[in-house]
């Protein structure tokens, strides 16, 4: 069986060789051929990372079997929904996947019916309490005299002494981009160039 090795480290301090040097072994005694291994130094609370999209990449082309991680928090730590999305993408292209320190996260083993309807469920609440803080923030905006549309949640912030509002929909911030005249202009940097809109006609930077 050809499998491929996903290791994850938060920061560039840490090393992902203690993971790997298990994992490594571990494929051994199982007798699977590891034919990639793929390694991040970012964090796990987005699957907006390299070596992770690489390997989705891969696995739609079923170029290896099985995906072997550490832990499933080092495979995302997006939340929960997030995360069954991402095995159950593993599942579609036909690719198996197990955790080597929580055994009965195995998509052959017998417990893999259960974990996955476990984990099915806690996903069903999470969304459940989005939708819920999304509606208490969507009625915190009126209140605040922002004009919103559709799903919109509300969070202030605090920065450097100076208020600040955002919009914040679903989860996904609709953002509007800044022309870089108006950047120069305002003496802003590029990692500045995103704003949300408010009513009646601020901005807010971030």
């Amino acid at each position: 069986m050809k499998a491929a090795i996903y290791a994850r480290v938060s920061t560039s301090k840490q090393d992902n060789e203690n993971q790997l040097a298990q994992l490594r072994q571990f494929a051994a005694t199982q007798g699977w051929t590891i034919v990639a291994e793929y390694c991040d130094e970012v964090t796990g609370s987005t699957s907006d990372r390299p070596q992770f999209k690489v390997m989705f990449a891969a696995a739609s082309r079923h170029q290896f079997d099985r995906v072997l991680f550490w832990a499933l928090d080092r495979l995302s730590r997006e939340g929960v929904l997030e995360t069954l999305t991402h095995l159950q993408r593993l599942t579609s292209y036909g690719v198996a996947w197990r955790s080597y320190t929580e055994q009965y996260l195995d998509s052959t083993g017998i417990f893999r019916d259960a974990v996955i309807s476990i984990l099915a469920v806690i996903a069903k609440q999470e969304r459940v309490r989005r939708s819920e803080r999304t509606r208490a923030g969507l009625e915190k905006a009126r209140s605040k005299g922002a004009r919103c549309s559709g799903a919109v949640g509300y969070r202030s912030m605090q920065r450097q002494s100076v208020s600040y509002a955002a919009l914040d929909y679903g989860g996904v911030r609709s953002l509007s981009r800044l022309g870089s005249r108006d950047l120069r202009a305002s003496g802003r940097s590029r990692a500045t160039r995103f704003s949300w809109r408010l009513y009646p006609s601020q901005t807010v930077m971030v």
